[in-house]
Parts: structure tokens; C-alpha cells; sequence
């Protein structure tokens, strides 16, 4: 044993510890309840390393050890690569491969060109990864179940994060791999209003019983893979509601819209391929292997349009909602976890001064403002303040409106409650 390793068990270090010294952590990429993800320079090269609190966990120690050796054996080409995992006293360290290449509709738009049979190509991709994972048991993230039912259950707790931004190249190369970057055992422990809350970039492609916090299944990956392909067919989502409740109504009330203007070009195949995954009841939904089998994905009928242009009209939202979601939580949730970190190695603190400074420094004093609402009022109404926010400038006056909106209510429930105290 090395000296260094011998001072690591004097301070009641685990074993696996003596790895960390192998790695030199650089920006922070994410944070959530459970903890943040670095990136950092290793053995392999860069990666990224998913640092969990044990007390975010505690009670379901046992099943992270499961799942992390579950992880090491999910090898897929469209899945990104885990490549260890290490512990301290308390914290738990996952490390995979960290996909460079840039996000999925970003990647289309710097490309030039993208026709239906691209996307059609593309999807399949997505789709034998979830296909693997569903053979696997490993769903989509939804209500928490007690850790008695999931050690007895045949499912995992390890949860697909099924979005674009989730959609990553491995590498800037024209041929790289498309993986599905984003899965794990933390979001499992999330409770029902941590779930609501980090919806927030995931608003437009959860399934309506996900929404409803109904539980969670296999379903709700078809059908947010069903969003994803129509709006990359398209360059818009197939939902355009902008709180929680009428996203709802419209998710189970509503038929799938192809309007003509810009679905001319697309296949009746495509629009096939959609109608079998955007569907309200989760038992008529198709499968994973059901969609593998549909005619679309052979690309036999589908056509030349390129679909770029339309892509590139919705891009610019896309990264303004991101950033928006991004900038006003990120220091947030940094803040609370370093709240929570016992440990002596200040980990949440370098953590915090790891966030990029662009982002860091776009927190301006109105986003600042909506992210102490949305402490008080929940994920739902956060949501639709910052979807107001990131309208055409035509509409800003709206966003202001909602905004003192949002004020009032607040003012509004803080008097009810203060009264239903006395």
C-alpha cells in the first residue's frame, strides 16, 4: 500500500478512494438533488465524473452498489460508456466516457444538410438504445417507488433522461456515434416535487403519466421518443402549451397535429412512425421492438427534404430555454448541496467555482428574481415564466405580466398560509 493510500484509510477512506488521485476535475457540467457532474482529465482522457452525496442516498446504499455493477455491463454503441466508479466517506464517484460532439439538433443544423431519411436513420439509432435498455429494465424516471418494492422488483432503478439535450455525438468526427448520455441511479431518489421541479428541461416530451406522477414504465420512452422525431421532422413541437395543467389536457385531449404547411414533404411513414408512440394510454403505445419493426426506420419511402431549414428557425429558442433553465438553477442547487456536503475536501465548493463563467454570469437580477419564485411556488409556474421569457421580443410585456403574476400569487399564499397558521 502507498503512503498516500495509508493516510486515506487513517481518515476512514474506503479502499476504492486511492482512485480519485488519478483524476484532475475541471468545469462543472450539471448539478441535481443528488449531487454534480465534473469534467475531468484521467487515465483514459477526458470523462465525466458524477459525484452523488451518500446522505442524498441514505438507506439505498445497497442498491447503488447494484446498479453500479449493472452500469458495467450495459455496453451498447448508442449508450455512453461507463468507465468506473471510486468512494469516499460520502460520496459515491461514477465515471463515463464525456461526449464532445455536441447536441443532436445542434449537431443537424452546423451539418448543412439533413433529409427525413437521415432522421429516419438517426432515430434508429435512439431507438436500439432504448430497445437495449427496455431488455435491460431500465425505464424512464417517474414517481419514486419505497426501496423495499424496488429490491423486490424486477425492474432497476436506473432511469432514461429521453430528450435532445440528452442526445449526444461522442465526437465532432462526421461519423461519430450518437449516444443516449444521460441515465442513472440518482433519479430514482428524487422525491415527487424534486421530479416536478427538474421536469423543467424536460417540458414538452415527458408522457402524460409522468406529468401526472402516476408511476413510471417502459411507455414513457416511446412516447418521448415520439416528440423528439416529430419535432425533428418538423423544427416544432407537436405540444405548444406553456404551464403544466394545459400541456396535460393537451397530451391526452388532442389528436397529433401535421400541418400541411410544413408535413407536406414528410412521408406518410413518418407520420405513421409518430401516431404509434404519441399515444395518451401507455398500454396502446408501441413497444420498443414494435417500433424497431416499422417500415419508416428501413428508410425505403422516406423522402430527400432536407430538414434544416425549419430546424434552425427553432434553434435559437431551444438554447435560450436551456440556458435559461441552466443559468437560474444551477448555482441554486450548488448552493443547497454544499449545505448538505459533510465531507472536509470541500467538493461542492470547487464544484461552484467550476461553473462556467458565461453561464455563471448570465444569472441577471430578473432571473435571479424568477429562480427564488420558483422556491416558492414549484416547478410548474417556474416553467411557464421562463418559456414567457424566451418568446419573441413582441411578447416580453407578457413575460413581465406573468412575472407579477407570479408575485401576487406568491404574496397570495404566503397570507393564506400565515392565516391557516394562526
Amino acid at each position: 500500500m502507498s503512503f498516500a493510500g495509508m493516510l486515506n484509510r487513517l481518515h476512514g477512506q474506503p479502499e476504492s478512494y486511492d482512485k480519485k488521485s488519478k483524476y484532475r476535475f475541471g468545469r462543472t457540467l450539471g448539478a441535481g438533488t443528488y449531487g454534480v457532474v465534473r469534467e475531468a482529465d484521467g487515465p483514459t482522457g477526458k470523462v465525466a465524473v458524477k459525484i452523488i452525496l451518500k446522505k442524498n442516498v441514505k438507506g439505498n446504499e445497497r442498491m447503488v452498489y447494484d446498479e453500479l455493477d449493472m452500469l458495467q455491463r450495459l455496453k451498447h454503441p448508442h449508450i455512453v460508456k461507463f468507465v468506473d466508479w471510486f468512494e469516499s466517506r460520502d460520496k459515491f464517484y461514477i465515471v463515463t466516457q464525456l461526449a464532445t460532439g455536441g447536441e443532436l439538433f445542434d449537431r443537424i443544423c452546423d451539418q448543412g444538410k439533413f433529409t427525413e431519411k437521415d432522421a429516419s436513420q438517426t432515430i434508429k439509432q435512439v431507438l436500439s438504445a432504448v430497445d437495449f435498455l427496455h431488455e435491460n429494465n431500465v425505464v424512464h424516471r417517474g414517481a419514486p417507488m419505497p426501496f423495499c418494492v424496488l429490491a423486490c422488483s424486477l425492474l432497476t432503478s436506473l432511469f432514461i433522461d429521453l430528450k435532445p439535450e440528452n442526445l449526444l455525438y461522442l465526437t465532432r468526427e462526421l461519423e461519430s456515434d450518437l449516444v443516449l448520455a444521460d441515465f442513472g441511479i440518482a433519479k430514482t431518489l428524487d422525491s415527487k416535487e424534486d421530479t416536478l421541479k427538474t421536469m423543467a428541461g424536460s417540458f414538452g416530451y415527458a408522457a402524460p403519466e409522468v406529468m401526472e406522477q402516476k408511476g413510471h414504465g417502459k411507455p414513457v420512452d416511446m412516447w418521448s421518443l415520439g416528440v423528439i422525431t416529430y419535432t425533428l421532422l418538423c423544427g416544432y413541437s407537436p405540444f405548444r402549451s406553456e404551464n403544466l395543467r394545459d400541456l396535460l389536457h393537451e397530451c391526452t385531449s388532442s389528436q397529433v397535429v401535421f400541418h400541411e404547411r410544413y408535413w407536406k414533404e414528410v412521408s406518410e411513414d413518418g407520420k405513421d412512425f409518430i401516431l404509434k408512440l404519441i399515444v395518451p394510454e401507455p398500454e396502446q403505445r408501441w413497444t420498443s421492438k414494435q417500433a424497431l419493426g416499422h417500415i419508416w426506420l428501413t428508410g425505403k419511402n422516406a423522402t430527400e427534404h432536407d430538414l434544416v431549414p425549419e430546424l434552425l428557425k427553432g434553434r435559437e429558442v431551444r438554447r435560450k430555454f436551456k440556458h435559461a433553465v441552466l443559468a437560474a438553477s444551477l448555482q441554486k442547487r450548488i448552493a443547497d448541496l454544499k449545505e448538505a456536503d459533510s465531507d472536509s475536501d470541500n467538493e461542492m465548493r470547487d464544484a461552484e467555482q467550476a461553473i462556467p463563467s458565461a453561464l455563471s454570469s448570465s444569472l441577471s437580477k430578473p432571473e435571479a428574481k424568477t429562480a427564488s419564485l420558483r422556491d416558492k411556488m414549484g416547478g410548474a409556474m417556474f416553467r411557464e415564466v421562463v418559456l414567457a421569457k424566451l418568446k419573441d421580443e413582441k411578447q416580453k410585456k407578457e413575460a413581465l405580466a406573468v412575472d407579477q403574476e407570479l408575485e401576487d400569487e406568491a404574496r397570495r399564499r404566503s397570507f393564506n398560509g400565515s392565516s391557516s397558521a394562526a
